[in-house]
């Protein structure tokens, strides 16, 4: 239908326009978050809120601090929801003093932090501290994404980075289901085994795909999924991510993965692929070991 087809153009033209912003709004709302996968969840759906908003709008707003203000209500939103610890959005109080020494140039201590350690900040100093440290956001800027004066994100500065210091000693431990570890090896010694018969085996009928920010499958048509693999030079290793098991993608034998996919299982077969190959910037941003 030619609605359909025009609607698909105009898509498609609105996600080569942000394309270059898109690594930088999914390192603000992952560290928002504390996950690269939910951040990426924040990026889609931020996205979809702009298109529909631009479709809207009688002329082009300045598409990048308009699109930062889009991320940050949805990522304040999806926390909120989510029954997340430290969203309110108090006001920070600090001596004058530590105001007027606020360092107006990123703190390379921020820079290195694990992207985990954001979640700890209350959300107004984990908002300063991304965008003023981690993305070099002017004070300004960064008082307009999340709403407030700039005051306030100087008060948060000062919280924020001293709170980041105060834990760069810490560590986190996880554990892991044994069966799911089980099933994910299997996987994988399929898949680099290039045994596709087998691999295909092992996927459920009523599969759900999602080539994340492509396109999504289900059920026979998952199965065409694999056709492409056959043909790359791509190995799959168990790692984990954020609190659960994935795979990491290596291609050509590269020591860093190139991307990750995320699977669920019932009953000995996958039921659900999240294959995040065309969003690589997430394994640039993740945080990983090998169990």
């Amino acid at each position: 239908m030619p609605e359909i087809a025009a609607f698909a153009k105009a898509r498609d033209e609105f996600l080569s326009m942000v394309d270059d912003l898109r690594p930088e709004l999914h390192r603000y709302c992952a560290r928002l978050t504390g996950s690269v996968i939910e951040g990426e969840d924040i990026v889609q759906e931020t996205l979809a809120k702009g298109f529909y908003a631009l479709g809207l709008a009688t002329e082009m707003p300045p598409l990048r601090p308009w699109l930062f203000r889009i991320a940050h209500n949805t990522a304040m939103d999806f926390l909120k929801s989510h029954g997340r610890k430290y969203t309110e959005t108090r006001a920070d109080v600090v001596d004058v003093a530590d105001l007027a020494a606020v360092d107006a140039a990123p703190d390379p201590f921020t820079v290195r932090a694990a992207l985990a350690r954001f979640v700890v900040l209350p959300v107004s100093q984990r908002g300063a501290v991304i965008l003023k440290d981690v993305l070099g956001h002017s004070l300004e800027e960064t008082a307009a994404t999340m709403g407030t004066t700039v005051m306030a994100v100087k008060a948060a500065l000062v919280r924020g980075r001293g709170k980041l210091r105060e834990l760069s000693g810490e560590d986190e431990d996880e554990a892991f289901d044994a069966e799911s570890r089980r099933q994910l090896d299997r996987y994988a010694t399929l898949f680099n085994a290039r045994d596709w018969d087998a691999v295909r085996a092992l996927v459920g009928e009523d599969c759900r795909l999602d080539l994340v920010s492509k396109s999504q499958r289900r059920g026979k048509q998952v199965q065409a999924y694999f056709t492409r693999y056959q043909a790359e030079e791509v190995t799959l290793r168990v790692v984990r991510l954020e609190g659960r098991l994935a795979l990491a993608a290596h291609v050509a034998g590269a020591e860093r993965p190139a991307y990750f996919v995320l699977l669920a299982f019932a009953d000995g077969r996958v039921t659900d692929i999240r294959d995040f190959r065309y969003v690589p910037y997430i394994a640039t941003e993740a945080t990983f070991t090998e169990p």
